[in-house]
């Protein structure tokens, strides 16, 4: 009796580490693995449904106005360089719904990568990778041109209040 007390507890153990080994959620570097491995295969429904609903959104903008289909768009933004072999992953942070996973684009430099959490599973953020990628662009002409970013010169220069006329130089013959 004592015997198949044990074969008992034995099975039900086993039983409870094959259920709970089943796949569950999904970490954002676990689902962003699982793009890479879709971008490779051209698994463009694959890619879609790990992308967020805001990055979505934002391809078939892009789509509509290069008038090309949103498969295509998808298929040819990628997070990687084109010529990157293998990809390094670092720093999975997790704050609530929002997440990031850094990984190297170029040796030395990592790209911070945003996803979302949208009904219960982790989602690329293109769209927030934009975002931030724009803000960059923002703080690195402050930074260039200082706090204010240089207005555009217009071609008839019509906005230009501040035009200076040359100066001749101390032994020009012609002043």
């Amino acid at each position: 009796m004592r015997l198949y007390r044990i074969f008992f507890l034995l099975l039900i153990s086993l039983a409870l580490i094959s259920c709970s080994s089943a796949e569950g959620p999904q970490t954002p570097i676990e689902n962003l693995k699982t793009y890479v491995q879709a971008m490779k295969k051209k698994d463009v429904v694959k890619m879609k449904a790990l992308l967020s609903q805001g990055s979505i959104k934002m391809a078939e903008s892009e789509a509509k106005a290069q008038n090309i289909p949103l498969d295509e768009v998808i298929l040819r933004e990628t997070l990687f360089t084109p010529d990157q072999k293998t990809l390094k992953f670092r720093y999975e942070k997790i704050d609530g719904d929002t997440a990031t996973v850094e990984i190297e684009n170029t040796p030395n430099r990592f790209d911070r990568i945003p996803f979302v959490k949208e009904n219960g599973v982790w989602k690329i953020a293109k769209d927030k990778f934009a975002e931030e990628f724009q803000k960059q662009i923002e703080e690195e002409q402050k930074k260039a041109f200082g706090e204010e970013t240089p207005e555009p010169i217009s071609p008839d220069n019509s906005n230009q209040t501040n035009q200076t006329t040359p100066t001749p130089l101390p032994n020009d013959p012609n002043s």
